[in-house]
């Protein structure tokens, strides 16, 4: 089973050709909400199946994004590269198969890893790039996985659930922030929101 998620909409269409064009069971996963206003490809072309993007090449930290958390990761890269952080992205487009060969090539550069993703932790993108990075050899690198916890996530809107959970570009920018020890590692860096300090249980829905 072939596992997709877009950055935008031009590759959201590159992703439909690829659908109509593999032979096999393939999904694609993406949000719903306005597009981002990217400029279209005129003529929308297959993907090659299991190879992601890399996006910004960097030697101190890598961070791995996949569907909508990539421009997030691409902003808040930008921002530790003005401080001098040097950070690579990474748009993995697949989940599943995943592109070993990029996830470990870039990680045996930098000294942190990084992933991001707008799905659950457990048995997510996060959990492939570890495996991988375990079976590569590489085990010299400091890492972290963002994405959401293991439970229903409340309904609300989108900018201010990305934001609870740390999915935005400043979420990203501050937990690279915290894990390579430049900031002060908080319990909750969304006080003030309008849901803070409201944690839902695992059978908590919303509505």
């Amino acid at each position: 089973m072939v596992v997709m998620a877009p950055k935008d909409e031009n590759e959201l269409q590159h992703m439909m050709k690829t659908c109509l064009q593999h032979d096999g069971p393939i999904s694609v996963r993406y949000p719903r909400g306005v597009s981002l206003g990217v400029k279209m490809d005129s003529v929308p072309t297959a993907l090659p199946i299991g190879k992601g993007e890399l996006l910004k090449d960097g030697t101190d930290v890598a961070i791995v994004a996949i569907g909508v958390t990539v421009w997030p990761a691409v902003q808040a890269a930008e921002r530790l590269s003005q401080e001098g952080v040097s950070t690579a992205v990474v748009n993995a487009r697949f989940a599943k198969p995943l592109d070993q060969e990029l996830m470990a090539g870039v990680a045996k550069r930098v000294r942190y890893v990084v992933t991001v993703e707008e799905g659950c932790r457990m048995g997510g993108l996060g959990s492939a790039v570890l495996e991988t990075l375990s079976e590569a050899g590489v085990n010299d690198v400091t890492t972290k996985v963002l994405g959401l916890p293991d439970w229903y996530i409340e309904q609300g809107p989108q900018d201010l659930l990305r934001e609870r959970y740390g999915l935005t570009a400043e979420g990203i920018y501050q937990s690279v922030k915290e894990l390579i020890g430049k900031a002060p590692a908080t319990r909750d860096r969304f006080t003030g929101s309008a849901l803070a300090g409201h944690l839902p249980h695992g059978d908590e829905q919303g509505s």
